[in-house]
C-alpha cells in the first residue's frame, strides 16, 4: 500500500509538497522525504505529533529519544507509518529544527496501490517556494476558566517587569 501525503508549511503563502511513501515505511523515512522535498539538509532535530481534525498537538514521535528516566518517547526509526496514520487518523504535525520551528501540517490524502517500477518515497508535486527563514509563530496563552485576564500585574499588585519597586537585593549571592 502507498500513502499519499500532503505536507503544508504553516505560512501565509501556499507552500506544500505531495509525497508518496510505502505504508510499511518508518516515520523516519517520512521525515527524510519531507526534509528532502523542502530542501532541508535534514541535520536538525525534528518530531511528529499525532493530531486531530483541529490540528491540535498530540503524542510525540521524536527523531531521537532525549527523555530521561522512565518517560520514554516513541522514536521515528521504530514507528511504522501504518501503525500511526490511517483513514480515521490522517493528520500529523511535523516540526523541523526546534530553534527555527519550521512547522508543517501533514495529512494523509489517499491510500493507493504501488505502481510497478516506481521508486518510493516519491515527490509527486511541489507548490510554492520555501521562505529563507521560518515563519514567526504567535503564541497565545489560553484563558483558564475563572481567570479574570492577563494583566501585567499579579493578584498582589506586583508588576513583574518593574524591578525598581521590588524589595530584594538582586546581588544577594
Amino acid at each position: 500500500m502507498i500513502y499519499r501525503f500532503r505536507a503544508i508549511l504553516d505560512t501565509q503563502e501556499d507552500v506544500f509538497r505531495d509525497i508518496e511513501i510505502e505504508a510499511s515505511s518508518t516515520m523516519e523515512d517520512l521525515h527524510n522525504a519531507i526534509t528532502q522535498a523542502f530542501g532541508f539538509a535534514g541535520q536538525e532535530m525534528a518530531s511528529f505529533y499525532v493530531s486531530n481534525e483541529l490540528w491540535e498537538q498530540g503524542e510525540e514521535i521524536a527523531l531521537f529519544d532525549m527523555s530521561e528516566g522512565g518517560d520514554t518517547v516513541r522514536t521515528m526509526s521504530e514507528t511504522i507509518l501504518e501503525d500511526t496514520v490511517w483513514e480515521d487518523q490522517p493528520r500529523l504535525l511535523y516540526v523541523y529544527d526546534f530553534l527555527s520551528m519550521w512547522t508543517f501540517m501533514v495529512e494523509l490524502a489517499e491510500i493507493t496501490e504501488a505502481e510497478p517500477g516506481m521508486p518510493y518515497p516519491n515527490l509527486m508535486y511541489s507548490h510554492g517556494e520555501i521562505p529563507e527563514q521560518a515563519p514567526e509563530k504567535e503564541f497565545i496563552a489560553e484563558k483558564i476558566d475563572g481567570e479574570e485576564g492577563f494583566e501585567d500585574e499579579d493578584e498582589y499588585g506586583i508588576d513583574a517587569d518593574d524591578y525598581e519597586d521590588l524589595d530584594f537585593d538582586e546581588n544577594w549571592n
